[in-house]
């Protein structure tokens, strides 16, 4: 049986319950995988602003935080999805569980050397593990039910990852953060009486005891999901199956999912920079301290949740393509804004951003995967892959505020991003499957 998204109308999956009774346990613990990734995503917006007073770097250099994560992901979608094919998606999440625990753990001897090489190796190793979980979960997410209700199901298990990520900020933002802000004066005091690299070792091992707890929770949910009777999908294990395996060169024949690709690479671009830069925007052009920012932005991610579960209600009666590109357009103009008038309106627009974006991710990844068939699998991989963008974008903004000098001119790389995704709502989702399509069916 074929994954096929269809575009959600007013009565879509009305017929039917949007998660069947017999998968219900196995769809609870699957959907807390995106709880729990959503923290170390969002973590990183923290250790950006924590980085750079540890190991005193610039804001480029701290940028490589994302790019070490989204490498990760990058990198071993493929693998994952290969594995999965092979089998199934339950040891794939287990693998991504187990990769995701052991780079949580490594912040230990990381936070001990204060090896920055080493706490990006960690934060490549979770996001490996991540890989093999996004890989996995969404094209699960989306088949455990009716067909004509994926889009809904996968935006309603999708909310829950926003509700991670903001537990990641606060962790951060509590744990993390000391709340110690030296002037430069200060320093040169402290270098002085010999007491700076105290203070720098210090700052450096707050990072490693929230990510300790985080591995324990992860090994403890690997175990409830080995202990889960997962049910049977479509196209899963093909290797002992007699239906057609989905090969990656067979998906050059639908633009709407070679473009969702495209527009999945601007958007977690978009997400990711935005986030990770937003603390920075704050204090340039509010003066708040970083404690205070960092609740700023925990509270653009609460943004972003009440959005993820609002979206998913409003697809009831309004298009998942259509609403999408709506919010998309509304971002355009609020990173205008946030461009043309830095300050407090500006941090305002930047904020209310989280709440537009927040169906984007899910609703590419449903459309693209629609009609699909067998390749659903290799096709989840290469949109997972896509996250790469937020290793772009991320220290491309760095790179255009340390052109100009502004945080503000940085923003016109997400709103450049939005435009993309746009485009992909309106027209791309839309295009049809080239001629040569009815002879891989055949």
């Amino acid at each position: 049986m074929a994954l096929v998204t269809a575009v959600p109308g007013a009565k879509e999956g009305s017929a039917k319950p949007l998660i069947p009774r017999e998968s219900l346990r196995a769809f609870v613990l699957v959907t807390g995988l995106f709880f729990l990734w959503g923290i170390p995503n969002n973590l990183n917006d923290v250790l950006i602003r924590q980085f750079m007073t540890s190991f005193a770097i610039t804001r480029l250099k701290a940028g490589m935080v994302q790019s070490a994560f989204y490498a990760g992901y990058f990198l071993f979608a493929t693998p994952a999805a290969l594995i999965m094919r092979r089998y199934g998606y339950k040891r794939g999440l287990l693998t991504g569980l187990v990769l995701y625990s052991i780079g949580t753990f490594l912040f230990l001897p990381a936070a001990d050397s204060r090896k920055y090489w080493l706490f990006l190796f960690a934060l490549f190793v979770i996001a490996s593990g991540l890989g093999f979980l996004e890989t996995g979960a969404n094209p699960l997410v989306a088949q455990m039910g009716d067909p004509e209700s994926a889009v809904r199901r996968l935006n309603f298990s999708q909310a829950f990852n926003p509700l991670g990520s903001i537990a990641g900020v606060l962790i951060g933002t509590v744990f993390i953060f000391s709340g110690i802000e030296l002037k430069a004066p200060q320093i040169a005091r402290m270098k002085l009486a010999g007491t700076y690299d105290v203070y720098l070792r210090h700052e450096t091992l707050r990072a490693a005891p929230p990510y300790l707890v985080l591995g324990a929770v992860v090994l403890v949910w690997a175990f409830l999901i080995l202990r889960t009777p997962f049910p049977a999908v479509a196209n899963e294990g093909t290797a002992d199956s007699t239906e057609p395996k989905g090969h990656y060169r067979e998906l050059l024949c639908y633009p709407h999912f070679l473009l969702a690709v495209v527009a999945q690479f601007c958007y977690v671009g978009a997400q990711v920079g935005t986030w990770s830069y937003f603390i920075q925007y704050v204090q340039d052009y509010t003066h708040v301290g970083e404690k205070m920012a960092g609740y700023l932005l925990t509270g653009t991610l609460v943004g972003f949740g009440v959005g993820r579960f609002a979206s998913s209600h409003w697809m009831k009666t309004v298009r998942a393509n259509v609403l999408m590109g709506l919010f998309a357009v509304v971002n355009i103009l609020l990173l205008a804004v946030s461009i043309l008038d830095p300050g407090w309106l500006g941090m305002w627009c930047v904020f209310l951003t989280s709440f537009f974006m927040s169906l984007m991710f899910p609703t590419i990844f449903a459309l693209g995967l629609r009609d699909l068939g067998p390749r659903t699998k290799p096709a989840a991989s290469l949109l997972v892959m896509a996250i790469i963008g937020g290793a772009i974008v991320t220290p491309l903004i760095a790179l255009i505020f340390q052109i100009t000098g502004s945080m503000a001119w940085a923003m016109t790389a997400p709103l450049g991003c939005y435009i993309v995704v746009a485009l992909y709502a309106f027209w791309g989702y839309a295009v049809p499957p080239r001629s040569v399509v009815a002879q891989l069916q055949s």
